[in-house]
């Protein structure tokens, strides 16, 4: 015969066990009633236990979740026969700030004194879920990446030997002013094309970013002269606001030279009566800011949440693509990111947002 004592104290090592274990465990009587309730429990659902206790279980699953739990339990009760019970289950289960979340479930049954009590094993499957939808767009992209590279292929060779002939004979041609419109038409549009395919390569098939450390202070300044004549002859004033001392961070020089200077050209674009075009830095704790800021027309409310996505556009000869590369660059970046604010009729602020490595204030 057992000591009680000795019981007492294996009960106590498997309650202290089962409460501190990171498996989520939830246990119900008979009545679909909470009657236990554990920190890991607490963690994954956002409820105290007290919140929890006595109450049916259909406070952490969705509706029709627990109408069928309730039924498997019921039937198990009056048939014996085990449903649900025994076998792990998915279902939609329930935070207390009304989050759905997907949940595998495995409920077994215990006896005790008359009664029956089941204890469910509860794993929150979000960041499952979640990798394996990004293994699903990583293969997805991958397929894409190929597909682009064999069209654009296969395209652009024979568009560089159709637009070669044409500016030949734009070259050669007498003056003709019709048929020299044409070409022209002809040598632009296959630009367009050109441009569309470059930008497709960068966009599905990226190389790989080369970060070394750079001084920002130097890079916005020759970004600065290369646009100076653009910006003279669209009567816009350009603002360059960067500190005497370098700004350091570890960065891909080129790509952050392609985002900045794809930056200031929507802004010119924008700016068809002229204004200031500002182009500057601000340092944080942890992290430099570049900031491009214009008095354009601005970005229409309705087409601010879209300017990101790939293929949109508000050009009428746009790509659509040009952003959603540069936002890919700078979250391929330490710490980085792209965002902007916008005001319609007032102009817009791109912000560019990268970790520091070091910088002299």
């Amino acid at each position: 015969m057992s000591d009680p004592q000795d019981e007492e104290h294996r009960l106590a090592i498997l309650k202290r066990a089962v409460e501190n274990t990171n498996e989520a465990f939830v246990t119900i009587d008979s009545h679909h009633r909470v009657i236990f309730f554990n920190k890991a429990a607490e963690r994954i659902f956002g409820y105290h236990r007290e919140e929890v206790l006595g109450h049916d279980l259909d406070v952490i699953m969705s509706p029709t979740c627990s109408s069928n739990h309730r039924k498997a339990v019921e039937q198990y009760i009056a048939t014996g026969v085990p449903k649900r019970i025994g076998h792990a289950t998915e279902i939609m289960a329930v935070r207390k700030n009304g989050e759905s979340f997907p949940a595998n479930i495995s409920f077994s049954v215990s006896h005790l004194e008359q009664e029956m009590f089941f204890t469910g094993i509860v794993r929150d499957l979000t960041e499952t879920r979640d990798l394996r939808e990004l293994v699903r767009k990583s293969e997805r992209l991958a397929s894409l990446g190929q597909l682009v590279a064999e069209i654009t292929h296969e395209i652009k060779n024979p568009l560089m030997i159709i637009g070669g002939f044409a500016r030949q004979l734009s070259r050669d041609l007498e003056e003709d002013g019709g048929k020299q419109k044409k070409l022209g038409v002809i040598v632009d549009e296959i630009a367009r094309l050109e441009q569309l395919l470059n930008e497709l390569r960068n966009l599905y098939l990226p190389r790989r970013l080369e970060f070394k450390e750079i001084d920002v202070v130097h890079l916005l300044r020759g970004i600065g002269d290369l646009v100076s004549a653009e910006c003279e002859r669209r009567r816009i004033r350009l603002v360059l606001e960067v500190p005497d001392e370098p700004l350091l961070l570890q960065g891909d020089k080129d790509k952050l030279k392609e985002v900045v200077l794809n930056l200031i050209r929507n802004s010119i674009e924008a700016m068809e009566k002229g204004g200031t075009l500002r182009l500057g830095t601000r340092v944080l704790e942890h992290e430099l800011e570049i900031l491009v800021e214009d008095q354009g027309c601005g970005i229409p409310v309705s087409e601010q949440a879209k300017i990101f996505s790939p293929f949109h556009t508000t050009k009428p000869r746009g790509t659509g693509l040009g952003l959603s590369i540069c936002k890919r660059i700078m979250e391929e970046h330490p710490g980085g990111s792209l965002t902007f604010e916008s005001e319609p009729g007032k102009g817009t602020t791109f912000k560019l947002t990268m970790a520091i490595s070091g910088a002299k204030n």
